[in-house]
């Protein structure tokens, strides 16, 4: 009778264990909480920031403000109107920039650099700013910082979310022939 009742327990283990598992239900259950806070604190950012450089703008009525459709204002120091080249994707241009924050402090002090459009490493304000100059133009930009550095800032200098002035003289276009 032993027997019977260990072959039995045996057997009953045996078709027990091979029930297959059950989906656990999860504790808790966010629904996209920390996206919808990301994007109230972006809005909140980019009101303050567009607040900051309309009054910028508003204080210097002196200056032809423009807005681009990509989203920061410019004005021209100096402003070519006979030439018509404009630097596009492989050109080389050479140009000086400095960068300054909203309230004037400069961040770097004027600076040469030669830069291949669209295929190094610049941030998205200032490449699309370069786009829109002739040879010989000076323009100053104003970037908000989903323009300039963003969220990541530039690891020296530029903190995160910092919107940017930047001062640039395009020098020369050397066009790809490609």
């Amino acid at each position: 009778m032993s027997k019977y009742i260990v072959t039995l327990i045996f057997i009953s283990l045996i078709i027990l264990s091979c029930k297959s598992p059950e989906a656990r239900m999860p504790e808790s259950v966010q629904t996209g909480s920390f996206l919808q806070e990301s994007v109230k604190r972006n809005k909140k950012l980019n009101e303050k920031e567009q607040k900051q450089i309309k009054d910028i703008i508003t204080s210097n009525p002196d200056k032809e403000y423009i807005a681009s459709e990509s989203g920061f204002w410019y004005y021209y120091n100096n402003k070519v109107e006979n030439d018509t080249i404009q630097p596009e994707f492989g050109d080389v241009v050479e140009f000086d920039f400095n960068v300054s924050t909203l309230d004037g402090q400069q961040i770097y002090p004027e600076e040469s650099r030669t830069y291949v459009m669209d295929k190094e490493e610049l941030f998205t304000g200032l490449r699309e700013g370069l786009k829109l100059m002739k040879p010989n133009e000076e323009v100053t930009f104003i970037f908000p910082s989903n323009k300039a550095f963003g969220y990541y800032g530039d690891d020296h200098k530029i903190g995160i979310n910092v919107p940017l002035i930047c001062e640039v003289k395009l020098k020369t276009i050397t066009q790809n022939n490609d």
